[in-house]
């Protein structure tokens, strides 16, 4: 009976350890903040055969090397009217993937003289395949997927943007 009562001893003691050690990571679980929209600027895009106004964006900047690398990964939600505009110090050929991207996104790359010259639509979440410009550029918007279709967008539309 004395061995016995030691043996359930024993074993409640290591169950109570057992849960106070899971209890203890539960602690340590990190949560991140969710990464929010900020608007840095306004763009709008002209059909330039009518020189009419198609449509306007507020949108975030994207310059410095972090911001074109980061780009829209983590995000869990871009508004309709929300876009972010990548910014490249020289023209050049460029491109994307969505690695980390939980949105499905239109990308429009637009050259030097703001004028849209290529799309890459409907690009898929966490897809890592490669979605080129097809031509050097210098700007990239990106914008829910299906907006380009929406409003009809077609290379030679052009751009005009305002920093904040």
């Amino acid at each position: 009976m004395k061995g016995s009562k030691r043996l359930m001893v024993f074993w409640g003691l290591a169950l109570l350890l057992a849960f106070a050690a899971c209890k203890d990571k539960a602690k340590n679980v990190v949560e991140t903040e969710p990464i929010t929209f900020t608007k840095e600027g306004e763009l709008q895009i002209f059909d330039t055969a009518t020189d009419s106004l198609i449509t306007r964006f507020d949108i975030e900047i994207a310059e410095s090397d972090y911001e074109t690398q980061t780009g829209l990964m983590y995000r869990e939600v871009l508004e309709p009217n929300h876009g972010m505009l990548f910014v490249f110090p020289d023209v050049a050929m460029h491109s994307f993937y969505m690695k980390n991207t939980n949105i499905p996104l239109d990308l429009i790359f637009i050259d030097e003289d703001l004028k849209i010259v290529s799309f890459q639509e409907n690009a898929k979440p966490m897809d890592e395949t490669g979605l080129p410009s097809k031509v050097p550029v210098q700007y990239v918007l990106e914008i829910n997927a299906g907006l380009v279709q929406k409003f009809n967008l077609k290379v030679t539309d052009s751009i005009s943007y305002q920093k904040l």
